[in-house]
């Protein structure tokens, strides 16, 4: 029977880094090299993720799969940089995680080359780096799990990555920020006033028809191009996230999150998550 990758379902590692790859012509068949992928054992050390246009390449089609769409508002844009494979190397020694990680930018390098890497980290208790817990409303137990995977135990899986200006962020006077978020910042509660463009009332689950709740699994990131978020988040169809992210352009009624206005995310993926069994990936039908 399969099951979720594990790595879904665990909780936020210490460390992370996140790895996308395009699919490259070789002598080598991509087909091949997945089910060379296949066979490693995948535990909460890694979560796979596959591209709309590799299935499709390879004759594979998972209902509902795409790539990601791509937002414009008033002075920004959601951009769209669909990957075709996607690593979540996970772990507590990033140590274990860049070697972890290296063994599997070999085991595809015969068909893919690695077009993007970023290493994150968990910060405090789970937080973004402006100081405001992610993922206060994620569902829990069986709630979860449900949430984030099919009957099958399929996932749907949206990666970003946010960049932020800090200085910008904490130029403002701590209310201010409060009211951007939407919450408070000592004690994590809704404000009761919080403004139409406060992220929280942009993005509130169960405010959408149908329900739009999603399992995030987002960590802070930060290198010497600068700092934000790798947003992740972990769905049984792709809709939660495309009417969430909808919603955040101001493309339903017209009111931009707030968020945009330090924050802007410079890429965009989405990608399909096979089960496991017996600790394996179980990959769709497709030829060589």
């Amino acid at each position: 029977m399969s099951s979720p990758q594990p790595g879904i379902l665990d909780g936020i590692p210490s460390h992370a880094r996140f790895l996308e790859f395009h699919r490259r012509p070789g002598d080598v068949p991509a087909a091949v090299v997945l089910r060379d992928l296949a066979g490693i054992s995948i535990e909460l050390g890694a979560v796979i993720g596959l591209g709309p246009g590799l299935l499709a390449g390879l004759g594979a089609t998972i209902p509902g799969h795409m790539s990601f769409p791509a937002f414009s508002g008033p002075g920004f844009e959601v951009p769209s940089t669909q990957s075709d494979l996607w690593a979540w190397v996970r772990g507590e020694d990033p140590g274990d995680i860049l070697l972890n990680a290296r063994a599997i930018e070999h085991e595809v390098s015969d068909a893919f080359g690695i077009e993007r890497m970023v290493d994150g980290f968990r910060f405090r208790d789970g937080r973004d780096l402006t100081g405001y817990e992610d993922g206060t409303e994620n569902p829990k137990g069986d709630d979860a799990v449900a949430t984030a995977c099919d009957a099958g135990g399929g996932s749907f899986v949206a990666v970003q990555q946010w960049m932020h200006d800090l200085d910008l962020f904490a130029s403002h006077p701590p209310g201010v920020r409060d009211r951007i978020i939407g919450r408070r910042l000592d004690d994590n509660e809704e404000l009761d006033d919080a403004p139409p463009a406060a992220h929280v009332s942009r993005t509130a689950q169960e405010d959408f028809v149908p329900e739009a709740f999603l399992l995030r699994r987002s960590m802070p990131w930060a290198d010497t191009t600068g700092e934000g978020l790798m947003f992740v988040s972990f769905t049984a169809t792709v809709d939660p996230f495309v009417a969430q992210m909808r919603r955040m352009a101001g493309l339903d009624d017209g009111i931009v999150d707030a968020l945009f206005g330090f924050t802007r995310p410079v890429t965009g993926s989405l990608f399909w998550c096979p089960p496991v069994r017996e600790g394996s990936l179980v990959l769709p039908e497709f030829h060589p």
